[in-house]
């Protein structure tokens, strides 16, 4: 008997995955049955990823809210669609793009517009990963010629600090006297 999976992922913690597990709620897909992963779609080196294509088996159905929540990089999208319909004998359907609906048009004129409709959509997610990077480096150099700064604020030492730092190298004081006289932590002081 085949099973229904969902397979859901946002490029981070703090992106909102509901758009996505409604729209698998509304094709009545079990709970237990849908997998998240919160990390870029770069590769396919994802936990839940992998756990739920471990499971998969013949005539399984897998729902994808759009191809871009598969993946971003065009050969490995290629490549997982056609080890989830070749190898796994498993159906997919990408919500967005009716298309891309595996359980229609098995026939020679179905598969080559699904593969047209599939390279034309995993082409457009990898650019669109590569426009979002571009537009973030853009976004820090603007931001750091205007002198904004990036990391951790720079720590500004009281009088001393150096004779303290050679009286610790000398192991004539602890870390913890340095520490407290200028109240830092000791990952900061190391």
């Amino acid at each position: 008997m085949e099973s229904i999976y969902g397979y859901i992922r946002v490029s981070s913690h703090d992106q909102n995955e509901d758009r996505q597990l409604i729209a698998m709620q509304q094709m009545n897909i079990p709970k237990r049955q849908i997998y998240m992963d919160k990390q870029s779609g770069k590769d396919f080196n994802r936990p839940q990823y992998c756990y739920m294509v471990e499971k998969l088996e013949k005539d399984d159905l897998l729902y994808i809210a759009s191809i871009d929540r598969l993946g971003r990089n065009y050969n490995e999208i290629l490549e997982q669609w056609r080890v989830l319909t070749k190898v796994k004998e498993i159906d997919i359907v990408v919500l967005d793009t009716p298309l891309l609906d595996t359980r229609r048009g098995k026939d020679l004129m179905g598969t080559f517009l699904s593969d047209i409709v599939l390279q034309v959509l995993s082409f457009v997610a990898e650019n669109e990963r590569r426009n979002i990077r571009q537009r973030q480096a853009e976004g820090i150099a603007a931001a750091k010629e205007k002198g904004i700064k990036f990391g951790r604020p720079e720590i500004q030492l009281n009088e001393g600090f150096e004779e303290m730092v050679e009286a610790w190298e000398c192991k004539e004081i602890t870390v913890n006297e340095v520490i407290e006289a200028f109240n830092i932590s000791e990952s900061t002081f190391t």
